[in-house]
C-alpha cells in the first residue's frame, strides 16, 4: 500500500480528499494535518509515502514545508495558479500540481501515475540506461520541428501536467510566460507526438474554443 498523509487548512475539505483516495485501490491514507507543523510532525511520526500538500496553511507556506521534507514525495494541491508558485512547486520537488476545484477523477489520475511512476522504479536494477531514464522523467524522444527548443517544449508539457483539465493556448501560453502563437506550436506538437489531445469547445457561436489536455 502506498502511504498518504494529506494536508489541508479546512477539515471539511482535507476529508474530502482523504475520502478520494481512500477509494484508491493501493492507496491507504494514514493520517491528516490542519498545519505546516502539524503535516511536518506527521511526516515524522508516520512516514508516508506520498503527501497532498495545500500551499494555504495558517503557519507556514506549503511551499516551505514543502522545501523541509526529505525522502517524501510531495503533491502539492492549491487554489493558487500563478505561474510563480507553480515553478517554485516543481523546482522544489513536487511530483504533481493540482489545481482545486477538482474532480475525484482528475486525483485519480494523477495518483494513478504517480503508482505506476513507483512501480517502474522498483522493477529497476541498481542501474539504469538513458531509455529507462527518459521513460521515468517523460522525456520527449520525437525530434523537434524546425524552431521549437527542447527546454520550451517540456516547460509547456509541464504547465499541461500541472492542471486539472483542459487549458486553451492563451491560458497555457500566460502560466508559462510565453506568447499564445508559441504555446500553441507546441501544444500542436504534444498534440501530434500522443502527449496532449486537443478538445474542441464549443459555444453559443462561432468557431469552437481549441482546448488541450495532457494525456502523456
Amino acid at each position: 500500500m502506498i502511504k498518504v498523509l494529506v494536508v489541508d487548512d479546512d477539515f471539511m475539505v482535507a476529508r474530502i480528499h482523504s475520502g478520494y483516495v481512500a477509494r484508491i485501490p493501493g492507496f491507504e491514507v494514514v493520517a491528516a494535518a490542519h498545519t505546516g507543523n502539524d503535516a511536518l510532525e506527521a511526516v515524522r511520526r508516520f512516514r508516508p509515502d506520498l503527501v497532498l500538500l495545500d500551499i494555504y496553511l495558517p503557519d507556514l507556506s506549503g511551499l516551505d514545508v514543502l522545501k523541509a521534507l526529505n525522502d517524501v514525495d510531495v503533491l502539492m494541491i492549491s487554489a493558487a495558479r500563478d505561474l510563480p508558485t507553480v515553478r517554485e512547486a516543481m523546482r522544489s520537488g513536487a511530483v504533481n500540481y493540482l489545481i482545486k476545484p477538482f474532480t475525484a477523477a482528475a486525483l485519480t489520475d494523477r495518483l494513478s501515475q504517480y503508482a505506476a511512476s513507483r512501480k517502474r522504479l522498483t522493477a529497476l536494477g541498481p542501474e539504469v540506461g538513458q531509455d529507462e531514464v527518459d521513460r521515468l522523467f517523460g522525456a520527449l524522444k520525437t525530434p523537434l520541428p524546425k524552431g521549437l527548443s527542447s527546454a520550451t517544449c517540456e516547460l509547456v508539457a509541464d504547465t499541461l501536467r500541472a492542471v486539472a483539465g483542459d487549458l486553451s493556448a492563451a491560458e497555457a501560453a500566460a502560466l508559462a510566460g510565453l506568447s499564445r502563437v508559441s504555446a500553441r506550436r507546441y501544444l500542436e506538437h504534444l498534440c501530434a507526438v500522443g502527449k496532449a489531445e486537443l478538445r474542441p469547445r464549443y459555444g453559443t457561436a462561432g468557431r469552437p474554443e481549441h482546448r488541450y489536455r495532457w494525456i502523456g
